[in-house]
């Protein structure tokens, strides 16, 4: 897939998967590489960048493998977030599909 598309909705996937459960960031990871091929380099600087901007906390938690683990669970400015990145998201999807499938207006 075309990085520059990939990291366009990256954002929108790591709010979506962080609004059914918290994750810390290697478990976010492995979510979105179920369905999409990333690495951890990538997901990092978005979490990062949106802990920053205030969609995140985070908090840690023992873990019996090792250190522990930070994990991060979306504010209520991150749901705010998730949701209108989520109808920008499927409106775009939608006018692309008209596009590309051949269903939109001919002159």
């Amino acid at each position: 897939m075309n990085i520059q598309l990939k990291k366009g909705v990256l954002e929108l996937c790591v709010l979506s998967v962080l609004s059914k459960k918290d994750c810390y960031g290697y478990e976010l990871v492995s979510e979105i590489s179920k369905n999409i091929l990333i690495s951890d380099g990538t997901i990092y600087p978005i979490l990062r960048r949106l802990t920053t901007e205030g969609y995140f906390t985070t908090y840690l938690q023992e873990s019996q493998e090792g250190p522990p683990r930070k994990y991060y669970r979306l504010t209520e400015l991150g749901y705010e977030t998730k949701n209108k990145l989520e109808k920008e998201w499927l409106s775009f999807q939608n006018s692309v599909n008209n596009i590309i499938l051949g269903g939109y207006d001919r002159e």
